[in-house]
């Protein structure tokens, strides 16, 4: 028996359940009082309209869930953004599904809410996937409107990404379950089809009670702009379904008559499941972000039959590159060494650290995978780029400029694992957001920052002593201990995973044993979309 395997596995265990009883929390959204208001109401809540819809026994990963975690707290909070986002199966046909949570503040458009829309439509243009409405929104949540509204990513932009989509020939299938006001009622009908449940179903650009003061007239909101309006007198929507699951069903119906589209075509075998348990990543993967452990061990749980082909075996250890299967799919990986190795110059370099030489190797092997239409996995456990004399005189920020250049004009597509530290720029490196992964999530444990929490503590107390002291202020050591314990746990907070997911700064916290779902359903629907585009790394400093 390995204790400390033990003792991991545990720690991390812990972790994961943390995680998964916020997730329940989350998945009731305004609270079982809301929830029941909406049953009372005649109407399916968001979850139960995507689980109706979605085919059953079908894989499904959800995007955005902790989206709005810990945020808004002064209005009430908003959970998951007030909007469920899924990619699933409907009729056999893979698509992203968006439900407004009407039991969060009406399903009020929230910043992070216009955020995970966007998010939502993002995926699906990139990946050329079907999107599914299922619209159910007070519209723009007033108290908020300068946060939402007039900017460039705001609400506007999911009008305008309507339009292009349309253009590019992405279905797009509505669906009006509930109010839909507003600037939002642009949204079901710039879609290709949009239907309305007849008695909850409303849409309208102002709703009475601002006809009524604007010009004047009295009218109800059913007469208005309710489902026998719009299907019988103004032609607004295409059909009116009698409640929600008859609504659903007609979405199932469009969706089996959808043709075949142009892939991708990326490699895909037979899938085989990895020769090493993935539930063994909970004993590898070590408490304390700035411990050991060997990548491959983690790979071997992630891969088909636990096999891969290393590239550059003995060359810029610090990085590992390599090809395998995942659930049969073709993938190039490029992942962070965790251990201390030595270089083939006998120089010891330490784990989670970006080097020249690995920089160099992954530069080539990103390059590699692009003329094989290969789609990249990164596995990030990153500290950032080597630094001091003899790595700038080097030329580190030479090859790490390589490698950002690199994984910036890659066009195979790209998803992100972030398993452990996600540092810097090694960040950046490493395909963080910032680099258009097509998916990008964290495990339990994962760190998000510039740099660690106890450096950045360390750098951040430097600062304030500074200041103190030009004020002729001196502290003690108890007061700077005070101090320093009083940023780092502020820091702590921030590099959490939970408060990245909240800002959409990754798209999930997932069990680590769902990485392979995750990249095979993401690497699927990348398949959807025929690459058009020349890998050409431009200017590089050689």
């Amino acid at each position: 028996m390995d204790l400390e395997f033990n003792k991991r596995e545990d720690q991390n265990k812990l972790k994961l359940s943390e995680i998964n009883r916020l997730y329940n929390q989350i998945k009731k959204g305004g609270g079982d009082k809301a929830l029941q208001k909406q049953h009372d109401q005649g109407k399916l809540t968001a979850r139960e309209r995507i689980d109706y819809l979605l085919d059953k026994n079908s894989d499904s990963i959800e995007v955005g869930a902790f989206a709005g975690f810990d945020m808004y707290e002064e209005h009430g909070g908003c959970p998951s953004g007030g909007v469920v986002v899924v990619i699933g199966y409907v009729s056999g046909k893979q698509c992203i599904v968006v439900a407004n949570d009407a039991t969060v503040k009406a399903g009020a458009w929230f910043p992070i809410t216009g955020k995970k829309n966007l998010r939502a439509q993002e995926i699906a243009m990139e990946n050329r996937l079907p999107i599914i409405y299922l619209v159910d929104s007070a519209g723009v949540y007033l108290p908020m409107q300068d946060e939402i509204f007039p900017d460039k990513e705001m609400f506007g932009r999911i009008f305008r990404n309507n339009a292009k989509m349309s253009s590019a020939g992405i279905v797009q299938i509505s669906a009006i379950m509930g109010s839909c006001v507003a600037g939002g009622a642009y949204l079901p009908i710039m879609s290709d089809e949009a239907m309305i449940v007849d008695g909850t179903g409303s849409i309208f650009l102002a709703g009475s009670y601002l006809v009524k003061a604007a010009i004047g007239e009295s009218i109800d909101n059913e007469t208005l702009g309710g489902a026998t309006t719009h299907c019988s007198i103004s032609g607004v929507t295409d059909y009116k379904a009698k409640d929600d699951k008859d609504a659903l069903d007609r979405i199932k119906m469009i969706m089996k008559s959808i043709g075949g589209y142009n892939k991708a075509g990326f490699d895909r075998i037979e899938s085989a499941p990895p020769k090493e348990n993935p539930e063994n990543i909970f004993g590898i993967m070590p408490v304390d972000r700035s411990e050991q452990y060997d990548t491959f061990d983690i790979i071997k749980c992630l891969v088909d039959n636990s096999e891969y082909e290393e590239y550059k075996a003995d060359y810029g250890k610090s990085i590992v590159c390599c090809t395998a299967r995942i659930d049969g799919w073709s993938v190039g990986i490029v992942a962070n060494q965790r251990k201390l190795v030595k270089s083939g110059k006998g120089e010891m370099q330490f784990g989670g650290v970006i080097y020249s030489d690995s920089a160099d190797k992954a530069t080539r092997f990103i390059a590699n995978c692009n003329q094989r239409k290969i789609p990249l996995v990164f596995l990030q456990d990153v500290t950032g780029f080597m630094v001091g004399s003899k790595s700038e005189h080097g030329g580190i920020i030479k090859d790490g400029a390589k490698m950002v250049n690199a994984v910036s004009n890659s066009v195979v597509p790209k998803f992100t694992i972030i398993t452990g530290n996600s540092y810097g720029a090694g960040n950046y490196a490493m395909c963080g957001k910032a680099y258009d992964p097509r998916l990008i999530v964290a495990w339990p444990w994962a760190e998000l920052a510039v740099m660690g929490g106890q450096q950045a503590g360390t750098v951040l107390l430097q600062i304030q002593e500074s200041a103190l002291k030009k004020q002729g202020k001196q502290i003690t050591e108890e007061e700077r201990k005070e101090i320093l314990d009083k940023i780092v746990a502020n820091y702590k907070k921030q590099i959490d995973p939970k408060y990245a997911a909240a800002r959409l700064w990754t798209d999930a916290i997932i069990n680590p044993v769902d990485t392979r779902k995750w990249i095979s359903m993401g690497i699927e629907a990348a398949d959807h979309a025929p690459i058009t585009e020349k890998f050409n790394l431009g200017v590089i400093q050689v």
